[in-house]
């Protein structure tokens, strides 16, 4: 399989460069050159198999021509060490819980994939003294960290906003030590992504360094989230719940979202997906206007989603480009709510008064969103939940008046000693810092 740019102006990657190099030349997100259809009995009878039984079928399919079938299994085996449940909450309505992971999160997936990937190139393929960027809003700092935590060949620098990630989820990655680095960027997440940016495309950096991504702007990040899709319309399915399915997604950088749509892509019958965004509604106003206008980020209580300019738009834009009004396919496909901190707040008390279902802020979103969406008798709405409420814990006591137990996983980070690095958001303090590595 190749792999081109969005932007068109770059040469052909194998999947290893692509995963290597992270962003292409002419500053573009790698796309697989073609997408396999899974056909309908293939995806009817994952309703019998196992998460992880469903994951390889999946990896096979977008992985399959660049890495023995054997290996590409081993490598999924051992990212999907726990399982992720869809919850019954009412009148239809499901919750996928993708915080059973190591970091309990739900990119806990893409970025132990993408550590094991890696460490296949380096054993068989020559790759060595990888330094792997990472720009963070909350929880892609604590996946990526604790997924690479200890591989031999690879150093991981966390570059996360002063202030704007929660208490937990900053001891996620910066207790860590070994061969994790926490940068701790004066700014917000998209002077932090800027900043990744920036890094590839400088000469001298990369002459310096072998640099790569691993935000979901690369391709071993974002694609193993399809996994989680193919696996939530199995277990609705099995229960006769799968015939109209609408997803509803926490959308920040627009990674989970992507992945929900290439598995669309490759087959899983989806009727349509939903974008819910809190005060950063870039995609929200796409959808009403057409036009795209990034701007500055701003804080809010779901914080992974504080997002100004999400770089997966631009896969988003790339996919639907095969029909003659890309814009009308888009909004045809995919709905979008926004939320303020007020909303969140709101619909935390109301499903926890209601359900005794405990909601984190980004939840929180998506379930409000199948709400306002307004879903038919004969529709089924899932909405993501992909953070483990006590990662939120000041926040979601505060709302709801309780107080959260935190799951030993989570304990066991708050007890290690923060070690970061203090630096501004100019590019040019950053580069010096990272030469001098």
């Amino acid at each position: 399989m190749k792999y081109y740019s969005t932007n068109k102006d770059a040469p052909l990657a194998s999947l290893k460069r692509a995963v290597i190099k992270g962003l292409a030349g002419d500053k573009g997100l790698y796309m697989p050159e073609n997408i396999d259809l899974l056909k309908d009995f293939v995806i009817g009878e994952m309703k019998d198999m196992t998460f992880q039984e469903i994951a390889c079928t999946v990896a096979r399919a977008l992985f399959g021509d660049d890495v023995n079938g054997d290996t590409l299994d081993r490598i999924v085996i051992d990212s999907l060490p726990f399982d992720t449940p869809v919850v019954p909450l009412h009148d239809h309505i499901y919750s996928l819980e993708l915080f059973h992971g190591p970091t309990l999160a739900f990119k806990d997936v893409g970025a132990r994939f993408m550590a094991r990937l890696l460490g296949y190139f380096i054993d068989n393929e020559g790759v060595r003294d990888v330094n792997v960027l990472v720009a963070t809003s909350g929880d892609t700092g604590s996946a990526v960290a604790n997924g690479f935590l200890g591989v031999e060949g690879i150093r991981v620098y966390v570059l996360y906003p002063k202030g704007k990630v929660s208490p937990i989820q900053e001891c996620q990655f910066t207790t860590l030590g070994q061969n994790i680095t926490a940068l701790e960027i004066d700014g917000t997440f998209d002077d932090c992504q800027a900043l990744v940016k920036a890094a590839f495309m400088d000469e001298e950096m990369n002459e310096h360094s072998k640099l790569t991504s691993a935000n979901s702007i690369n391709v071993a990040r974002f694609l193993p989230q399809s996994f989680y899709y193919f696996y939530a319309y199995a277990q609705l399915d099995k229960i006769g719940q799968a015939d109209e399915l609408v997803i509803s997604v926490p959308s920040g950088n627009f990674g989970n979202l992507t992945a929900g749509l290439f598995a669309h892509w490759m087959g899983l019958p989806v009727k349509r997906f939903i974008a819910a965004n809190n005060r950063n509604d870039v995609f929200l106003d796409y959808l009403k206007t057409g036009l795209y206008t990034p701007r500055p980020s701003v804080a809010t209580l779901a914080n992974a989603m504080d997002v100004g300019n999400p770089s997966n738009f631009a896969r988003i834009l790339d996919l639907f480009s095969i029909y003659p009004n890309p814009y009308a396919a888009i909004r045809k496909r995919i709905a979008g709510y926004r939320y303020t901190d007020e909303d969140i707040a709101a619909t935390l008390r109301r499903v926890y008064a209601s359900y005794g279902y405990v909601l984190d802020p980004h939840g929180a979103c998506a379930y409000q969103a199948l709400i306002d969406d307004k879903l038919t008798e004969s529709e089924t709405g899932l909405f993501l939940e992909t953070a483990h409420p006590a990662k939120f814990k000041n926040t979601v006591d505060n709302i709801l008046g309780i107080d959260i137990a935190l799951p030993p996983k989570l304990r066991a980070f708050m007890e290690g000693d923060k070690q970061s690095i203090a630096l501004g958001k100019d590019f040019a303090g950053f580069k010096d810092y990272f030469l001098r590595q």
